[in-house]
Formats: C-alpha cells, sequence, structure tokens
C-alpha cells in the first residue's frame, strides 16, 4: 500500500512541474511576440513583404486583403504575425473597424 501511495505523489509532482515548465515556456514566448511585432515595429518600407505574407492564404481576394493590410500597416506601424489571428499583438491593428463594424485589417 506504501508504494501505491509514493507512485501517486511522484506522479503528481512531475505533473506540477510538467505544468510549470508550460506555463512559462508560454510566458517568454508572449513576450517575444510583443517585443518583434508590438506597436510601431514596423517600417514604411517593410509593409508591402508583411502583407504580401499575411494575405498569402487568404480566402477572399487577395488585391482586398492586401489593401486593407497595407492601410493599417501604414497607419499602425505593426502587422501582427502568421496568416491569420494574432491581432492582439498589435492594439491599433485590432481596434480599427469598417462602417459595418467588422474588422478592417485583416
Amino acid at each position: 500500500m506504501a508504494i501505491s501511495y509514493t507512485m501517486k505523489f511522484v506522479a503528481l509532482l512531475l505533473l506540477a512541474l510538467f505544468v510549470v515548465s508550460m506555463l512559462e515556456s508560454t510566458q517568454v514566448s508572449a513576450k517575444g511576440l510583443k517585443r518583434r511585432y508590438g506597436p510601431g515595429t514596423v517600417k514604411p518600407a517593410e509593409c508591402p513583404g508583411r502583407c504580401r505574407f499575411r494575405c498569402s492564404k487568404t480566402k477572399h481576394r487577395f488585391d482586398f486583403c492586401y489593401a486593407g493590410c497595407m492601410s493599417c500597416c501604414n497607419s499602425c506601424k505593426c502587422v501582427p504575425p502568421g496568416t491569420s489571428g494574432f491581432r492582439y499583438v498589435c492594439a491599433c491593428y485590432d481596434l480599427k473597424r469598417t462602417k459595418k463594424g467588422g474588422p478592417k485589417c485583416p
């Protein structure tokens, strides 16, 4: 019986260590995103390349996505990483809305 309690304790301890290590790694990666992709991190000359990548896998027309992204990039000086999502990284980019209330920036 003592072995089963010991095994349970060891398993619980390993699980706790795993959870703590996962929390630390997500905090480190979030800080890395903010540093490289935060507001004001994109120079005007970098906007076309970042917007081309951002719109590369769009389901809609590329030219609409690209025009919206360029407009937002020029005013916010920021483009979120990846081809979709991560809008929270660029607050200005995330807050811009169309007249109908939808997101302006892709």
